[in-house]
């Protein structure tokens, strides 16, 4: 619930910054000077959103599973009863079959 609204607060914040470049530009355009630095408050408020969005998208993402051998071949024997091998064990036994077909 935390990172869904940390996300949202985000994008908002993301959108206004977006909104106020544009209404920047847009001024200078106005007074004959296109060229010029964005102030430095929609700077910090764009780079806020962002550091707001990766803390949001960390906190909503789940938790790490573990990625080891041992870790894989307990979860594919509980899915798997008759053959818990990994699916790309079975490359080996296609080879033949191709080898056999092109001939």
């Amino acid at each position: 619930m935390l990172g869904q609204l940390m996300l949202i607060v985000a994008t908002i914040a993301l959108l206004h910054a977006a909104y106020s470049t544009y209404e920047h530009l847009s001024h200078l355009k106005a007074l004959g000077r296109p060229e010029g630095t964005l102030p430095n408050d929609i700077l910090l408020e764009a780079f806020a959103s962002l550091f707001l969005a990766i803390v949001g998208a960390t906190v909503r993402s789940p938790p790490l599973r573990e990625v080891t051998w041992r870790s894989e071949m307990k979860r594919r024997a509980q899915e798997e009863e008759e053959d818990p091998r990994l699916s790309f064990a079975n490359f080996a036994q296609r080879t033949g079959l191709v080898t056999k077909a092109q001939s």
